[in-house]
């Protein structure tokens, strides 16, 4: 990160975030399940889905009526083990941890549920709903398609979305197995976060329409918002490194995000139309919840997967590495590195979080870093 780091505690940023929310016309309960979603990123150290993106992908997106503060939760079909949700063009975070409850009731009465969702919006890190099945002792997986960003295999133009295929499972450790990724090298996040901290991207995270590779991070995005540029599919270009299995498994999680609910797809998905103008994503998602005891007593599972997981970390490390880590591992150590030190932000997050402070008259926050910004 670029200038100075300073700290704030997550429970102050967070219920900074909530009052934003509620300022811009979320309501209070809502408003506090979008900053929970925000801030758990922070926690786990993802930084690229926690309070960097606050304003750009939420605040802006609402004030630009790109997306309802007010969130309508409509369920259009409803089974003992399935449901179908329109979140008309509502908050993310809100439509999701419905959702996901849903299919995790269904699967306590059922052994399985599954939602799918039409019409949401940017939902924050995959993994959060995840968790929430893991944490009822069950297998939580889902994921969402996303505006067009993915080149096909042996392709340049952007088509599909970043669309994680995220899993979450319990183990008998201190935390659970969470997969959590993009099936692309990367994703706009975290490009947005090596531009936010003025460093070069990694060759072969992005390429233009020559199939040349991108490291300049500014230009990156700009050429991802035009359509000149695009993410290339985990495994990266072509099929020597495998980029075919990225590509494949993108493409199940768009057909899972929106056949299933009748939702847009593909291009469909862009936020801005053939005049120019900005309009709404649309985006869909699917939640999947599966009772651990349906098959297998819990205490059972979470030993044996436990078991699976320290063999891995145990097995014979590479030349020079001390260490083998398993999913959600390195989230855990971020949050036992931070819980006490709170959210880091760089100089860009700071003058952010004082502009969005000043703008909406929440001068009740004091941050750590006022002194620094003019």
């Amino acid at each position: 990160m670029s200038g100075k780091i300073f700290y704030e505690t997550f429970e102050k940023m967070e219920q900074f975030m909530t009052d934003v929310f509620i300022k811009v016309g979320v309501p209070a309960e809502d408003a506090k399940v979008c900053a929970e979603v925000l801030i758990a990123a922070d926690k786990r150290g993802i930084d690229s889905h926690g309070v960097g993106r606050f304003r750009p992908i939420y605040i802006d997106r609402i004030n630009a009526g790109l997306q309802k503060p007010v969130t309508k939760f409509e369920i259009t079909r409803d089974g003992p083990t399935t449901a179908v949700v329109d979140g008309h063009n509502g908050m993310g975070q809100v439509i999701a941890k419905k959702a996901m409850q849903m299919a995790i009731d269904k699967a306590k009465k059922y052994g399985m549920g599954m939602v799918v969702v039409r019409d949401s919006t940017h939902y924050g890190i995959a993994g959060f709903y995840a968790i929430m099945a893991a944490n009822e002792n069950m297998i939580g997986i889902t994921g969402t398609n996303a505006r067009p960003s993915i080149a096909p295999t042996f392709g340049v133009e952007n088509m599909l979305g970043t669309n994680p295929l995220v899993y979450g499972m319990p183990t008998d450790e201190e935390f659970p197995f969470v997969i959590d990724c993009a099936t692309s090298i990367t994703q706009r996040g975290k490009i947005e976060l090596y531009q936010r901290e003025g460093k070069s991207m990694p060759p072969g995270w992005v390429i233009d329409q020559d199939g040349n590779t991108r490291t300049n991070a500014a230009e990156a995005l700009k050429g991802l918002d035009t359509g000149t540029c695009a993410l290339t599919p985990l495994g990266g270009i072509g099929e020597e490194l495998a980029g075919y299995k990225g590509y494949g498994y993108a493409t199940v999680v768009e057909i899972l995000s929106s056949a299933l609910q009748s939702g847009l797809f593909l291009k469909n998905l862009s936020d801005v139309d053939a005049s120019g103008k900005r309009v709404p994503s649309r985006l869909g998602h699917f939640f999947i919840a599966i009772d651990i005891e349906s098959f297998v007593d819990i205490d059972t599972f979470k030993k044996h997967t436990g078991e699976i997981l320290r063999s891995l970390r145990n097995s014979k490390k590479a030349p020079g590495q001390d260490r083998i880590y398993t999913a959600g591992e390195k989230e855990y150590l971020a949050w036992m590195e931070r819980k006490d030190k709170g959210v880091p932000l760089n100089d860009a997050m700071q003058a952010v979080i004082k502009k969005t402070r000043d703008e909406y008259g929440l001068w009740q926050y004091k941050f750590s870093f006022d002194e620094t910004i003019n």
